[in-house]
């Protein structure tokens, strides 16, 4: 009886995959998108500030058009000096998009990514990432309603 318990404590030990072999396969959530990775806060970035706000019956990104150079940190200061909370989220079009869905479905999810961050009013966030690819990415403000009024801008990336 002993031996058999023994035998299938290590079959069940050897068929149940453990945290690092789950983590292998799977990767750290959004540590990579297609905008890039994110960056060392302890190497030298430049700083690009983006204000978020509302005005006129829209909400914008001022800046809402950034360009940097492929490799390049960049450290975004975003401060939200609106009345309303308001998120900073980067990826591409189609991305962010597909996680625009997701945040009609289900307004208040949270997120703990390296390319997005929410802040509350009268407020700053902070991103560091770091452009590993050429081409064109977006920001936006991904709650329910704010990019359909005008809250998103591109990162043209040379």
């Amino acid at each position: 009886m002993r031996v058999r318990k023994i035998f299938v404590s290590m079959v069940t030990a050897a068929l149940i995959p453990t945290g690092a072999a789950l983590a292998d396969k799977a990767g750290p959530p959004h540590s990579h998108t297609s905008a890039g990775q994110p960056g060392d806060p302890k190497k030298p970035a430049r700083t690009v500030e983006i204000e978020m706000r509302e005005a006129d019956g829209k909400m914008v990104f001022v800046p809402n058009r950034i360009e940097v150079r492929r490799g390049e940190q960049i450290r975004f200061v975003i401060r939200n000096a609106g009345e309303l909370e308001h998120e900073f989220v980067l990826a591409t079009k189609e991305e962010n998009q597909k996680h625009a869905e997701e945040m009609r479905k289900n307004p208040d999810m949270e997120h703990d990514d390296p390319n997005m961050a929410r802040v509350a009013s009268k407020k700053a966030g902070e991103i560091v990432w770091r452009f590993t690819k050429r081409g064109t990415f977006e920001f936006g403000c991904l709650i329910p309603g704010h990019y359909e009024a005008g809250m998103f801008g591109t990162v043209i990336v040379k």
